[in-house]
């Protein structure tokens, strides 16, 4: 009675394996694939200011769409447009534009859109990906008169974009049904902080913005006080993130699942920080920070792959009046 419960056992097991083992194979094919390409792509990206635009770029975002990655000009507003597979990064969208993009900040591709924060613009542009085509345009309203700063965006699932603003205590949301306008619209609030627990306080506040995988919520950075924050999409509920003690100053976020990567360049070693998250993202573990001789004053990250793209900024050397060290560029380090 054994050797048959046992060969049956066996076929079991065996058909299993069988019914598994394609899936798993794919799945390491894919991750070998994966490391493979990396490794086949460079460490460094030049921005070439080709043209009549400035060659003092002092770049500062960037967004990835597939093998494609653009970088924005803090300078005159010049976006950079580059492959991943290629070592340089050339004008794609020129200075002097009607639309008054004088500044281009924080950045993210979602479709054939590009969405650019302007800065102290106080104005969030579109554009067509492929045309250059200005598909939409959205400036602050509220409140009137004081000083704005829209650093950075991010886009959920559903195309719903968010704004943050360094200077005024709001968010905003530009409705996926609203993405493209005639002219100028405004750019809605979605969250006021004055009454929450994310106080502004002097100088630079909420910066990075990161959305979770199952869009319930934003993580945000403030850059100035060192915390993060975790807001509530349904709720619009504003909560700080845990972490133990540490202060994170950062700047841009890269969130994959639970990872969160934060550019921190207010540190006496400017690095990127891994942070583990837990699961309702209310608290979090400081893994790790990793620094590179090719960064220059990091600001922001985009994820490649295995890999992250960093920006160098150098504005440590604006803002302390020294000539920049050139070409600009953008380093790719393996994902921490």
């Amino acid at each position: 009675m054994r050797t048959p419960l046992s060969a049956r056992a066996l076929v079991v097991a065996t058909t299993a394996l069988l019914l598994l083992a394609p899936g798993a194979a794919v799945a390491h094919d894919d991750d070998r694939a994966t490391r493979d390409r990396d490794r086949g792509l460079p460490t460094s990206y030049v921005l070439d200011p080709a043209g009549q635009a400035d060659p003092d770029v002092f770049p500062e975002g960037i967004a990835v769409r597939g093998d494609t990655f653009f970088v924005g000009s803090t300078t005159d507003g010049t976006i950079y447009r580059g492959d991943v597979r290629e070592g340089t990064a050339t004008p794609f969208l020129l200075p002097g534009n009607p639309e008054g993009r004088t500044s281009a900040i924080g950045m993210k591709v979602d479709g054939r859109t590009l969405f650019v924060a302007g800065g102290s613009t106080g104005q969030v542009f579109a554009y067509d990906v492929r045309s250059g085509e200005l598909t939409g345009r959205w400036t602050v309203t509220d409140p009137a008169g004081s000083p704005t700063f829209l650093n950075d965006l991010v886009v959920d699932r559903s195309g719903d974009v968010y704004v943050t603003d360094s200077l005024r205590p709001v968010l905003y949301r530009i409705d996926a049904r609203d993405r493209r306008t005639d002219g100028v619209q405004t750019l809605p609030p979605f969250v006021r902080f004055t009454g929450t627990a994310l106080t502004y306080v002097e100088g630079f506040n909420v910066n990075g913005i990161a959305v979770s995988p199952d869009d319930r919520y934003l993580v945000l950075a403030q850059s100035n006080t060192g915390t993060l924050f975790r807001v509530g999409i349904r709720d619009r509920s504003v909560t700080p993130v845990d972490l133990d003690g540490q202060d994170v100053p950062g700047d841009g976020l890269v969130l994959r699942g639970r990872t969160l990567y934060v550019v921190d360049n207010r540190s006496a070693d400017p690095a990127v920080v891994r942070v583990d998250l837990e699961r309702d993202l209310t608290a979090g573990t400081v893994v790790s920070r990793t620094a590179d001789p090719s960064f220059a004053f990091p600001t922001t990250a985009a994820s490649v792959g295995r890999s992250l793209l960093v920006v160098n900024s150098q504005f440590d050397a604006r803002n302390a009046g020294r000539p920049p060290t050139l070409p600009f560029t953008v380093s790719r380090i393996p994902a921490p």
